[in-house]
């Protein structure tokens, strides 16, 4: 019997949910004319990556007693609109590579690159055009909440970089806004298309949104500590775009007088050689137990989202599923 007739539907693996998603993707996403639009477009998507948000609003629909499938196209408008973010990011950060390949803006151009990018987020929209009225108000919604917000997260990342009294708090509440709402929404999304009560689409949304925080805590981590064969992006590279990421400013609350006007004067001297920049960084980093602070704060929040999921009324081998999940998450080198 297949396995989507029953009522109580079964947990899959992420990679199945992975795949299941990928081969939609390619199946709904074709390049047509202009070339130069879509090609753009296709080239980012087809780049890979965790796939971890559209998996997320796929799991949420099946915790929640609904055929997976059904999620396709929510998952589908969160990966566009998530790459979409990412083409624009990497304009503005000027960024060189994204998951180890050329980024758009410099494969094509600039102007490609806004223009594909604000294609991609009409394309978003357009995929919930696919559920019912009552459905797709929900998602548009929650979505156009998280657009706006993902906006405001990265205008306080770009203020962050020409301020040096950013505090803990703000830059908390700017990773929130940039990279966990999206993932708070994915699992929202999914919760939505299955028609649960608000209640559990609001914990759901608060687990999404503390494992969110620790994805991105992790990703800072990553970007001082990762292997540059694994990570995906230029190891360094928010030292060298100045980040005020939640590691550096652990570090200048933690260091002694001397690595904190180093750490400073690194910050704010122009023309420094990059590795050397990076290595001095990394080393004041270790010595202040800002890097082993970060981890067990990524700890917390996964924590955190642990502790949401006891209020939501489904198995205990669908919370273990998402617990592993987190987990796999707080180790993951990429």
């Amino acid at each position: 019997m297949d396995v989507f007739l029953k009522k109580n539907y079964s947990m899959h693996s992420i990679d199945a949910y992975r795949n299941e998603f990928v081969t939609y993707l390619k199946a709904k996403i074709k390049s047509k004319e202009p070339h130069s639009l879509y090609a753009p477009i296709l080239y980012i998507l087809d780049l890979g990556g965790k796939r971890l948000r559209p998996v997320l609003t796929l799991m949420a629909a099946e915790i929640f007693e609904t055929d997976y499938k059904q999620a396709l196209d929510a998952a589908l408008a969160v990966e566009v609109f998530h790459n979409f973010s990412l083409v624009h990011d990497d304009i503005m950060d000027d960024a060189p590579l994204r998951r180890g390949k050329t980024t758009v803006h410099e494969k094509w151009d600039i102007n490609t690159g806004i223009l594909s990018g604000d294609a991609m987020m009409i394309m978003a929209y357009q995929l919930f055009e696919n559920y019912e009225p009552d459905v797709f108000k929900s998602l548009a919604k929650l979505f156009g909440k998280t657009a706006l917000e993902v906006c405001e997260g990265q205008q306080y990342d770009i203020d962050f970089e020409t301020r040096n009294d950013v505090s803990e708090e703000e830059y908390l509440t700017m990773i929130t806004y940039k990279t966990a709402v999206l993932v708070a929404a994915a699992m929202k999304m999914g919760a939505i298309v299955a028609g649960t009560s608000e209640e559990a689409q609001n914990a759901i949304y608060e687990f999404g949104k503390n494992l969110g925080i620790a994805f991105q805590l992790q990703d800072d981590y990553l970007d001082v500590f990762g292997d540059p064969k694994t990570f995906g992006k230029q190891v360094g590279g928010d030292i060298l775009e100045n980040k005020k990421t939640f590691i550096y400013l652990k570090a200048l609350v933690l260091s002694n007088d001397n690595n904190r006007a180093k750490l400073l004067n690194l910050y704010a001297e122009k023309g420094i050689d990059a590795d050397n920049k990076v290595e001095q960084v990394t080393q004041i980093f270790m010595e202040s137990g800002a890097a082993d602070i970060t981890k067990k704060e990524i700890e917390n929040y996964t924590i955190k989202a642990f502790n949401v999921l006891e209020q939501i009324n489904i198995s205990s081998e669908k919370k273990l599923m998402l617990k592993q999940f987190g987990e796999n998450l707080m180790k993951r080198k990429v």
